[in-house]
């Protein structure tokens, strides 16, 4: 079954590569601001908030439990209001075993390289990166780690214009294998993981594709068009093609035996914009996933109305 998504996703590539797709409407990300009135997301947590993540969060006993073991690890961003962002973190720099997710860092490296002029922006690299984070196809994610090479996409995680990995503050992103049985192995240093991430690093990721500054707004848009509507329907996507159907979401996930993990930036409409992130080591993570958007959405029209009400105040 999932050859034959992997080809049809392939044909839908070269039919939009060749010149022949359906003009689609622009996307509203990123947002028109400008790059340099970007904060920090570490400046733009909200206690409120935070107490109210935490509080819904620990309502759940296997939740609670597995926050204090720190195998779960979750973080929300509220993007609403664009001069009034938000964010809250549980056990937000905790490195978990990521699976699928880290391949966001192949993406950002070969950009990096796209806009250096070090990597070609071929049609056999786009439909890789297509494949690579809407199918989270293995083969095509290791044809790219070969293009670039795992120390060059270390390398840039660890730049300062981006700073997704650093052991003195939690790590971040990781990419320390090919997404292969066999191969090479050049696990991350603070917990000797091969591909790795905590939340409040992809979040970071996420927001600043939305602010238009990873890289630059062009870029950024780019590799929003490659993220947008996710060809796995699982754990958070499962749950808002329900309760959201008409929402735009920007993802990649994660899974490998007991860890699971998903990454959205959600567009909808009213209060419900927002970056949501969690990874999670336990075998129904699965469920746990598909779960917590609803307690997430809580968490934001919760804020949304004491924001209301302290302006009225």
């Amino acid at each position: 079954m999932k050859q034959i998504f992997i080809i049809l996703m392939l044909l839908s590539f070269a039919y939009v590569l060749e010149g022949n797709e359906t003009v689609s409407p622009p996307l509203p990300l990123p947002l028109g601001v400008n790059p340099a009135s970007v904060r920090p997301l570490v400046d733009l947590v909200d206690n409120h908030m935070q107490d109210q993540l935490l509080q819904r969060l620990n309502q759940t006993p296997l939740w609670k439990k597995l926050i204090r073991e720190k195998k779960m690890t979750v973080g929300l961003v509220d993007l609403a209001n664009p001069s009034e962002i938000r964010y809250a973190g549980v056990n937000g720099n905790e490195m978990i075993y990521a699976a699928s997710l880290p391949k966001i860092a192949i993406l950002l490296t070969a950009f990096h390289c796209f806009e250096n002029r070090t990597l070609e922006q071929t049609p056999e690299v786009t439909r890789d990166l297509h494949l690579m984070i809407r199918a989270s196809d293995n083969q095509a994610a290791t044809r790219m780690i070969e293009r670039l090479g795992m120390e060059q996409i270390q390398q840039v995680l660890t730049l300062n214009r981006y700073d997704f990995y650093d052991a003195a503050r939690g790590g971040g992103l990781w990419v320390g294998k090919e997404y292969a049985r066999t191969g090479r192995r050049l696990p991350e240093p603070i917990k000797g993981l091969s591909h790795a991430a905590n939340a409040s690093q992809v979040c970071r990721f996420y927001y600043q594709l939305a602010m238009g500054k990873l890289i630059n707004r062009e870029r950024s848009r780019e590799m929003l068009e490659i993220m947008v509507n996710p060809g796995i329907e699982h754990k958070f996507v499962k749950t808002l093609k329900k309760t959201m159907p008409q929402a735009l979401v920007f993802r990649k996930s994660g899974t490998w035996k007991t860890w699971h993990s998903d990454s959205v930036l959600v567009w909808g409409p009213e209060w419900r914009r927002y970056i949501a992130v969690a990874l999670i080591d336990n075998p129904n993570g699965e469920t746990i996933l598909r779960k917590l958007i609803p307690e997430l959405e809580a968490v934001l029209s919760e804020t949304a109305a004491h924001r209301h009400a302290a302006r009225r105040s």
